[in-house]
Order: structure tokens, then sequence, then C-alpha cells
């Protein structure tokens, strides 16, 4: 399975970590940032294949985030995963109107994330 490059914006350490662990894992390689405007940097900096993507964020929301990774022609190919704690069915269909490929709620399983990263990546269902 080809490696690919996650862009992690999650604020929380300790969610981060485990996300981290998880992704890497699957054999994927992961940068972490803690808020939005880390995130759009990190964009410019390095090629990424996806990025899972905290609604909640210091500096710019996870859905400014979103919009403006839409927004740009040479990110078009980098799908978007968002999560939130808000559990709310508002939430979910604001990220998708945004641009967001997937959505989840946290908490959520391992398996589940994992399943959510391999279909955004075109990779099949074996973690």
């Amino acid at each position: 399975m080809e490696q690919k490059h996650i862009l992690l914006v999650e604020d929380e350490d300790n969610i981060a970590f485990a996300l981290e662990f998880l992704i890497g894992r699957m054999g994927h390689r992961t940068t972490r940032v803690a808020d939005g405007d880390a995130a759009l940097d990190a964009l410019e900096t390095e090629p990424v294949d996806a990025v899972v993507l905290d609604v909640m964020l210091p500096e710019k929301s996870g859905y400014e985030v979103c919009q403006i990774i839409r927004s740009r022609d040479e990110l078009a190919h980098v799908k978007i995963l968002m999560m939130t704690a808000r559990g709310g069915e508002v939430e979910r269909r604001k990220g998708l109107a945004l641009g967001a490929d997937d959505f989840l709620i946290k908490p959520f399983a391992n398996t589940e994330l994992t399943a959510r990263i391999n279909s955004l990546l075109g990779q099949g269902a074996h973690a």
C-alpha cells in the first residue's frame, strides 16, 4: 500500500496523539498542527493527500480552513475529513456543504476512522 501524507489539524493533544498513532499504524505519514492558520501554512509548505480537520480550532475554524482549501485550485485533489464533538446534523451538513469529503462525530471508534481514511484515499478497507 502506498504511503500517503495526512495533515492532522487538532488542538487537543490527547486526541492528536491518538490520531497520529492510528494513522501511522495504517502506514501513512502525518504532520500535526494545532490551529487553522498553521494548517494553511503547512499546506503551502508540503503537499498532502488528505486533511483530518477538527471544526473547533484556535485562529481559524475548521469550516474556514475547509473553505480556503476548496477555493485553491492547487489543493483541489486534497481530501478533507472533518470531525467535531458537536455532533449535530447541522454541523455535518455545513461541513459537507463547504467542501468536506466526509464528516466524523467525536467520539468515534478507531475502526470508523481508519475505514473513512481508507475510503477517502481510495484504498481498501484493510487496515
